[in-house]
């Protein structure tokens, strides 16, 4: 346990920012999953705007955000 003041607040914020990243992972993993089971347009749109909002806040990495929406997209023309 840290002793100094702004390291006791360093951890609150970081269990703060873990709790939003685990929720948005959890979010975006169902969004993709529901995607790939009912490949329809409207699934594939909110799965690849959901795996942009993740890249924005940094919780994806812009190559791992691209090839999933490429995946998407060739899974809904295929």
């Amino acid at each position: 346990m840290p002793n100094i003041k702004s390291a006791k607040k360093r951890v609150k914020v970081i269990k703060k920012k873990t709790l939003r990243n685990k929720m948005i992972k959890s979010n975006l993993k169902t969004v993709i999953k529901a995607a790939n089971a009912e490949t329809t347009p409207e699934s594939v749109r909110l799965a690849i705007k959901k795996v942009d909002q993740a890249c924005a806040k940094g919780i994806m990495h812009k190559n791992t955000a691209a090839r999933k929406k490429s995946q998407l997209a060739k899974k809904l023309n295929g």
